[in-house]
């Protein structure tokens, strides 16, 4: 895969960042570095390996759902940053 100017800008779109002048090479070269060792992994012989479904050959052992003690909403609230009567108040993320 080429890493040109086009695929810079759709990158830094979809993670809203800004690379300009030195900052944009920079990010090519490390990008072009990285695909380059990723694709040292075609070289790999793996004829004949399982995928790797699981890291280990334990089953997971669910615990079952149980209702424990529960915060008030008032202690909940108490040590909040910032709060309004009612509800935590959070900075705005997303612009409509």
């Amino acid at each position: 895969m080429d890493i040109n100017d086009e695929v810079i800008d759709k990158l830094a779109d979809l993670s809203r960042l800004k690379f300009e002048g030195e900052d944009r090479n920079e990010i090519k070269e490390d990008l072009s570095r990285m695909l380059s060792f990723v694709d040292k992994l075609n070289e790999l012989d793996t004829e004949g390996v399982e995928p790797l479904i699981y890291m280990t050959r334990e089953h997971l052992k669910l615990r079952p759902d149980e209702i424990e003690d529960e915060l008030s909403q008032k202690e909940a609230l108490k040590n909040a940053p910032s709060k309004d009567s009612d509800y935590f108040k959070v900075p705005k993320v997303l612009d409509k």
